[in-house]
């Protein structure tokens, strides 16, 4: 097995984030915010079809017990489709790796799509009994709906909904010829370049999170005007800048209390604030509860 080759590397076992869509259709999602590779499993029958994307780091699918790997890694999308066997999910994401998946039944893939839409290769009836396997680039129009569901912050009640949407417009895009259309949607997120400074403002962000950047000084830094770092910020990852940051935060919050090694003052200057008080408030306003109490109710 290829997990034994590996066994210089620390791995840990991971779960998925899964979300029904209807029959036959549903959306995987997997981030991998720790220092170890993460070991993800997933049973998969032969009439449905796998669409992968990364949107950060990478990482390795395995098949037929360690013989054979597919690599994805950061902006690129792998189709996966074999009526022949079984396609069971074994991934190795690597740390700071995000990915989204999705999958549906090929009856469902059918429905979606009129008889004149022979531009889909897998889909032609020489093809239909044949397994097809391949990769691309995640464009940017695309990227913003991916990181839209990997950042979902909205209440849990309407996340099939708001997810049923999201896939649906990925679908679209994924299968689009006309660039135009990219165009149209996001007219200044279709320059790459804008793209990847955004990406470095999260980074920054992330890595200041204690005394993180005005939006100002982030603007200057990373070399876009205040009004397309706000709305960038927003179309790719969900949340304003400082919404994003909180969550993060919090998360990192959460982590720390649950090792152990931190008291709450410890943690709550770690993550940039000044006071208890002013951590505990933020805390519970995430979480609904006390940092204590959630450490009690953990450990």
């Amino acid at each position: 097995m290829k997990l034994e080759k590996s066994a210089s590397k620390s791995v840990a076992r991971g779960t998925f984030g899964e979300t029904f869509i209807e029959d036959g259709f549903f959306v995987l999602t997997s981030k991998n915010e720790d220092n170890v590779i993460q070991i993800l499993e997933r049973e998969i029958e032969s009439s449905y079809i796998q669409f992968h994307f990364c949107t950060k780091g990478s990482g390795a699918f395995v098949f037929n017990q360690g013989n054979y790997t597919l690599n994805i890694i950061e902006d690129t999308s792998l189709l996966l489709y074999n009526p022949q066997r079984d396609l069971p999910i074994h991934l190795e994401l690597q740390p700071q790796s995000w990915l989204v998946s999705f999958v549906i039944s090929i009856k469902k893939f059918h429905s979606l799509f009129s008889k004149d839409a022979n531009y889909i290769t897998f889909l032609t009836e020489e093809n239909k009994n044949k397994k097809y396997y391949t990769d691309g680039k995640i464009n940017p129009s695309m990227a913003v709906v991916l990181n839209q569901l990997i950042n979902f912050s909205l209440h849990e009640s309407i996340k099939p909904l708001y997810f049923k949407g999201k896939v649906y417009e990925l679908l679209s895009l994924y299968f689009n010829r006309n660039e135009e259309a990219d165009i149209e949607q996001c007219p200044f997120l279709v320059d790459e370049v804008n793209v990847a400074k955004l990406k470095k403002a999260k980074d920054i962000i992330i890595a200041n999170m204690a005394e993180p950047p005005t939006l100002q000084e982030l603007s200057e830094s990373i070399d876009l005007s205040l009004k397309k770092l706000k709305e960038g910020f927003k179309q790719i990852y969900g949340d304003t800048v400082y919404g994003f940051l909180f969550d993060y935060k919090m998360e990192v919050a959460r982590k720390l209390l649950e090792s152990g090694d931190h008291n709450v003052n410890e943690v709550g200057l770690k993550v940039g604030y000044s006071t208890s008080s002013h951590f505990i408030a933020a805390f519970k306003k995430k979480f609904g509860t006390t940092p204590k109490k959630y450490t009690q109710a953990s450990s």
